[in-house]
């Protein structure tokens, strides 16, 4: 029997791989992330917890992309994701 690891705490513990790879956040990153979160169709609320504070993060570097920073302030839009 395969334990499965809650859900935010597998993004949680892949952000972690993103940011110390270079820092930052890339669109493939961000869109992994978010597929984390949405596997199941829902972001709950601990889901939304971690990515808003991964999408703080991001958005703290000034080398994030402008594609990102756009795709970051969709996904908190349509997900009710607080700042």
């Amino acid at each position: 029997m395969t334990i499965q690891p809650k859900s935010y705490i597998e993004i949680a513990w892949n952000a972690i791989k993103v940011f110390s790879n270079d820092g930052t956040v890339d669109e493939s990153e961000l869109n992994f992330l978010l597929g984390l979160a949405l596997r199941d169709q829902i972001i709950d609320a601990d889901e939304k917890r971690v990515l808003a504070g991964i999408f703080e993060r991001a958005e703290a570097d000034s080398r994030l992309s402008a594609t990102v920073r756009e795709r970051i302030q969709e996904a908190r839009r349509r997900h009710q994701i607080g700042q």
